[in-house]
């Protein structure tokens, strides 16, 4: 059995630009990745977002200004991402933020879809 905190991947520097509202996240094979305060908050692996199980995953909107307040270690194998609408619980791991890296333009797209079949905006109400 796999371990959920296992990772092929490490990362070498995550830097977190605020002003850009952004991560950016190098790795010891050479990828790098860009992903927006936004993508990282509709996307967080909190329970808040993702359900409890199968198919119950939240679709969360209104957050294009959201921003990075700050970000912190869990163990060696994840970071805790602090936003602005104070959402914290998300542990991001290494793998989790490697698959939002490789997985950006297909999941940005879904959601961007889901939105717009829900008559919801990406803009605060």
């Amino acid at each position: 059995m796999e371990d959920r905190f296992s990772t092929e991947f490490w990362p070498t520097e995550i830097r977190l630009k605020q002003a850009e509202k952004c991560l950016e996240i190098d790795f010891d094979d050479g990828y790098s990745c860009r992903l927006s305060a936004e993508y990282l908050r509709v996307e967080s692996p909190s329970a808040e977002v993702q359900g409890h199980g199968p198919d119950q995953k939240i679709l969360i909107y209104g957050r294009r200004h959201v921003a990075i307040l700050g970000v912190e270690h869990v163990g060696h194998y994840a970071i805790r991402i602090l936003f602005d609408d104070l959402h914290d619980s998300g542990i991001f791991t290494w793998r989790y933020l490697r698959s939002l890296g490789e997985e950006q333009d297909a999941r940005w797209q879904d959601y961007l879809d889901r939105l717009a079949e829900k008559g919801l905006s990406r803009d605060p109400v």
